[in-house]
């Protein structure tokens, strides 16, 4: 767990940030558990493009250096940036997940949004997870993932978790969703299974495992295919495998599997296309907030459609802050 050794009333680097009672929420209040990663991502702007730099024939000799003027750092992770967008919304977000020696500002972060941390674990002699992202003018992306504390994820367990009604397995170590797929059925408690990038580590058998125990699933179009190819299965046949299966489609909209029927969700227009980064988190945090209310999945898909929209007109996956009450909810 995570724990501050005493009281301070200014942020100091040096501390354990979260502090268990600066948390808004009633401790009674029904949580939604959301299990993946937190991470630093450092974004950095290559001005011109890859291919003036990178010669073809010499490829398999690559040693290539680009000047990026232009860089940024931001707070990331699916558990941290779903968390956000579930607050947004008046939910109640639990995270769990792992972090390293650097992660002070990040809890100090989620201490100043009101967002329960207390399943956050510090793994000593590690790092939080960090991406370092180079985009060239062209948008062309290289990136550089360091899992670090999230391959600890299988420390944390689901049934340390109290007053928990709805849970999400999100992107983390390899071990910890299968664990925690596995601890979330034993509790009985309903959970979406997001498996994100995290999908290429799991082979066929094991994806129609998470789909037996998760009661609901949630991938973009790629993640779809690789879905499909790895289980043998459509995306009728796996939708028949929990109550509903949502594939987000970018700007044309998401498809929905549900109850033998298939149900294409417009997608909302956006006010601006600034950065995608974190709009399928956004996503989910709407899958997340209606099926807590006990809405039925079409609404609930539309309020999620509505929330990446949302998010897109705003570089980075939590700076996006739009007021409960300005958010249409259908």
């Amino acid at each position: 767990m995570w724990r501050e050794p005493e009281r301070h009333s200014e942020y100091s680097p040096t501390l354990a940030c979260y502090n268990p009672d600066h948390y808004s929420a009633p401790s009674t209040a029904m949580k939604t558990l959301i299990c993946g990663s937190i991470a630093y991502d450092t974004i950095m702007v290559f001005p011109d493009r890859f291919k003036n730099h990178i010669l073809p024939e010499q490829i398999h000799i690559l040693n290539v250096s680009f000047l990026v003027p232009d860089m940024r750092r931001e707070f990331g992770g699916c558990a941290g940036n779903i968390a956000y967008s579930l607050k947004l919304l008046g939910g109640a977000p639990l995270i769990m997940a792992a972090v390293g020696n650097d992660s002070d500002p990040y809890m100090y972060r989620l201490q100043q949004l009101g967002l329960d941390a207390r399943h956050v674990q510090k793994i000593p002699d590690s790092f939080t997870a960090q991406a370092f992202i180079t985009t060239d003018l062209d948008d062309n992306q290289i990136t550089a993932f360091h899992p670090g504390a999230m391959n600890f994820s299988h420390l944390n367990h689901v049934g340390d978790a109290q007053t928990v009604s709805l849970g999400i397995i999100s992107p983390d170590g390899r071990d910890g969703m299968l664990q925690h797929a596995r601890e979330f059925r034993e509790a009985g408690i309903p959970f979406v299974f997001d498996p994100g990038q995290g999908l290429p580590m799991f082979n066929g058998d094991e994806l129609l495992q998470f789909l037996e125990l998760a009661d609901y699933c949630t991938v973009n179009s790629y993640e779809a295919k690789q879905l499909c190819e790895r289980t043998g299965q459509s995306l009728e046949e796996l939708g028949g495998r929990v109550k509903a299966l949502i594939v987000t489609l970018g700007g044309n909209g998401s498809a929905l599997y549900s109850e033998g029927k298939h149900v294409v969700i417009p997608a909302v227009k956006p006010a601006s296309l600034v950065d995608p980064t974190g709009c399928g988190d956004a996503y989910r945090a709407g899958l997340l907030y209606g099926i807590a209310q006990g809405w039925d999945m079409e609404k609930t898909c539309r309020l999620a459609s509505l929330m990446g929209s949302i998010k897109i007109a705003y570089r980075g996956g939590q700076n996006h802050k739009p007021q409960r009450d300005e958010i249409a909810v259908l």
